[in-house]
C-alpha cells in the first residue's frame, strides 16, 4: 500500500508534538498487547505520573489517542466485620440462642451479650425470614427453615477477608449498609491511539511546523521544506461572551418607551434636593415621621439652591393654615405648627421623585400635560428582598380638566398589561400631598403581594401655590419591584450585582 514507511497516507501533514507527548504517542502506537494502562506507559516512557497523566490528556483533547475506564471496587472487613466472622452473625447467634432455650428476653445474657444495633439487625433478619412470633420475649415460629440463616453473608466475609472478589453486588451491599464491609471505589484507566493518532505522520524531530504564512516565511521559501500545522476544526475553542447590557437598566428603558407610547414627556431632577423641594412644596408636614433620620438620608456641609421667595412664603401660607398672599380665604386649616425656614433649607439626598413633579408644575406647564421621571432614589432602608437603600421609581403626573381617580386606575391596569403583569389589585390608601390615594399590588411568585403602585390626586395645598388650577394625578411607581416581577428576580440586591457571572445572566 502506498504511504510513509510509518504508516501515514500519502498526503499526510507532518504534526509536531512536545518530547512527552510523541514518546506517549509513539508507544501507544507500537503496542501489541491493546489499551495500556497509565501505570504502564509511565514505566516504559520513565515519565512521571503526574506527567503521564497531562500528556495523555493533552494527546486526547488532540483526538490522538482515546481511553477506556474501568471502574473497581474493594472492600474490606470493618472492626464489627471482623467481630462478626469470628464470633457469628448476630442473627446466627440469637437463633441459637432461641433454639437451644425457646425464648429469650431482655433478662436473658443471650439478649444482652448482643449491643442494641446488633440485637435490632439479628430481629429484623429473622422476622423477614418468618421465624419469630410476634411480641418479647423471642420465640420461634414452629416449622421455621433455620440452618441457612448467616451462611451466606458468612461466605462472603471469609471470601471478604481471604482477598477474594466476591460477585453477589446485591449480598455485599447489604453488608456494607449493615457496617460489616467498606468499600473502596476507584477507576482505572486504559489508554490507545485512536485512529487518527495511529495515521497521523509525525514530522521529523526538531523541525518546527510553520503556523502562519507572513512575509518573513515567504520571502525565505521555509514554506517550501518546512510542514504546515494542520488547523483541526473540532479543537476546542475559548467561549467569549460579547458586551450586553445591564438586565435591569434594559428594563427601565422598556418601561420607559411604555410611557413615551402614552404620550408622556420626561422631566429631570437633582438627586441633591432641598427640604423644600423633597417635601414642603408637597405639603407633607415638617414633623412629619418619614422626613426624620430613619427614612430620609440628610447631606450637612453642602449649600443647595433657595427656592424662590414667593413660592416659599405660598407654601408656608398652607403649611400653617393662611391664606395665600393677595387672598383672603385660606386653602385649608394647614399642619397647626408654625413653619420653619431653615428646615426648608436643608439639604438631603432626593427620597422621591416626586420632588421632580414639583419643580414641573411649578415651571407653570401648558395644559393638558403628561410628564414622567425615571430616576434614582435613597432612603435609610433596612436591606432585605423588597428593600434597598438606592431605589428607581418612576414618576409621572397628568394634568387636564376632570381627571379623577378613575382615570388613574386605568392608567395603573394600562401600564401593568404593557409590561405583561395580569394580576393586580387596588385599594385605598392615604399620602400627605394626594387625595383621594391609592395603592396597586402586583403579585411576586415568591415574595406574594407587593406594593408598586402609589398614587392619587394632588390636593389643592400642593397645586394652589404652585399656580395649578386643573386636577392632577400623580403617582411615583416602584418600578425596581415591578423589575423584580418581569425579571424573575427573588431579591432586590440582585438587580444591583456586581457579580460577573451573575449579570451574564442577563437580557442581551
Amino acid at each position: 500500500m502506498p504511504g510513509d514507511p510509518d504508516g501515514s497516507p500519502d498526503g499526510a501533514t507532518p504534526l509536531t508534538l512536545s518530547g512527552p507527548e510523541r514518546s506517549v504517542l509513539e508507544l501507544l502506537r507500537r503496542s501489541s498487547e491493546g489499551p495500556l494502562a497509565e501505570e504502564e506507559v509511565g514505566g516504559r516512557t520513565g515519565l512521571a505520573d503526574d506527567q503521564v497523566r497531562g500528556t495523555l490528556q493533552r494527546l486526547r483533547s488532540k483526538h490522538l489517542a482515546v481511553v477506556e475506564e474501568e471502574h473497581l471496587a474493594t472492600f474490606h472487613l470493618t472492626p464489627r466485620g471482623t467481630a462478626a466472622r469470628q464470633h457469628g452473625l448476630p442473627e446466627r447467634r440469637l437463633l441459637d440462642a432461641l433454639l437451644a432455650s425457646g425464648t429469650v428476653g431482655p433478662a436473658d445474657s443471650a439478649w444482652s451479650a448482643l449491643e442494641d444495633d446488633e440485637r435490632g439487625a439479628a430481629i429484623g433478619v429473622l422476622r423477614r425470614r418468618g421465624l419469630l412470633e410476634d411480641g418479647v420475649p423471642l420465640r420461634l415460629r414452629p416449622g421455621g427453615r433455620h440452618a441457612d440463616v448467616g451462611e451466606e453473608e458468612a461466605h462472603l466475609l471469609d471470601s471478604v477477608a481471604a482477598g477474594n472478589a466476591p460477585g453477589d453486588a446485591e449480598a455485599l451491599s447489604r453488608l456494607e449498609r449493615r457496617g460489616l464491609l467498606k468499600v473502596e471505589r476507584r477507576s482505572r484507566k486504559r489508554w490507545a491511539a485512536s485512529e487518527d493518532g495511529r495515521r497521523l505522520a509525525l514530522a521529523p524531530e526538531g523541525v518546527e511546523p510553520i503556523g502562519a504564512l507572513s512575509v518573513a516565511v515567504l520571502a525565505s521559501g521555509d514554506w517550501r521544506s518546512r510542514p504546515f500545522r494542520p488547523y483541526d476544526v473540532r479543537a476546542g475553542v475559548p467561549f467569549v461572551l460579547g458586551a450586553r447590557r445591564n438586565r435591569y437598566l434594559a428594563w427601565l428603558q422598556e418601561f420607559e418607551e411604555v410611557l413615551v407610547g402614552l404620550g408622556f414627556e420626561e422631566a429631570e431632577g437633582p438627586l441633591l434636593e432641598s427640604e423644600f423641594w423633597n417635601n414642603d412644596v408637597l405639603f407633607m408636614p415638617q414633623d412629619h415621621p418619614a422626613r426624620s433620620i430613619h427614612d430620609a438620608l440628610a447631606v450637612e456641609g453642602v449649600d443647595v439652591e433657595a427656592p424662590p421667595a414667593d413660592l416659599l412664603a405660598r407654601v408656608a401660607a398652607v403649611h400653617e393654615g393662611r391664606p395665600l398672599p393677595g387672598e383672603s380665604v385660606a386653602v385649608g386649616p394647614g399642619w397647626g405648627v408654625p413653619y420653619d425656614v431653615t428646615v426648608a433649607r436643608r439639604a438631603v439626598l432626593r427620597s422621591q421623585t416626586t420632588a421632580v413633579s414639583a419643580r414641573f408644575l411649578a415651571a407653570r406647564p401648558r395644559t393638558p400635560f403628561r410628564m414622567y421621571a425615571i430616576d434614582r432614589n435613597f432612603r435609610r432602608e433596612n436591606l432585605d428582598a423588597q428593600h434597598h437603600l438606592e431605589f428607581w421609581q418612576s414618576e409621572g403626573i397628568v394634568g387636564a380638566p376632570g381627571m379623577n381617580v378613575r382615570h388613574l386606575v386605568g392608567l395603573f391596569r394600562e401600564l401593568a398589561e404593557a409590561i405583561g403583569i395580569r394580576e393586580l389589585k387596588i385599594r385605598p390608601s392615604y399620602f400627605p400631598f394626594t387625595e383621594p390615594s391609592i395603592e396597586g399590588y402586583v403579585r411576586h411568585p415568591r415574595l406574594g403581594w407587593m406594593e408598586v403602585f402609589p398614587g392619587g390626586l394632588f390636593r389643592p395645598e400642593v397645586l394652589r401655590p404652585l399656580g395649578i388650577d386643573v386636577p392632577v394625578l400623580a403617582w411615583g411607581v416602584g418600578v425596581t419591584r415591578l423589575a423584580m416581577v418581569a425579571l424573575g428576580c427573588n431579591d432586590i440586591r440582585e438587580l444591583f450585582a456586581t457579580d460577573l457571572e451573575q449579570l451574564r445572566g442577563g437580557t442581551p
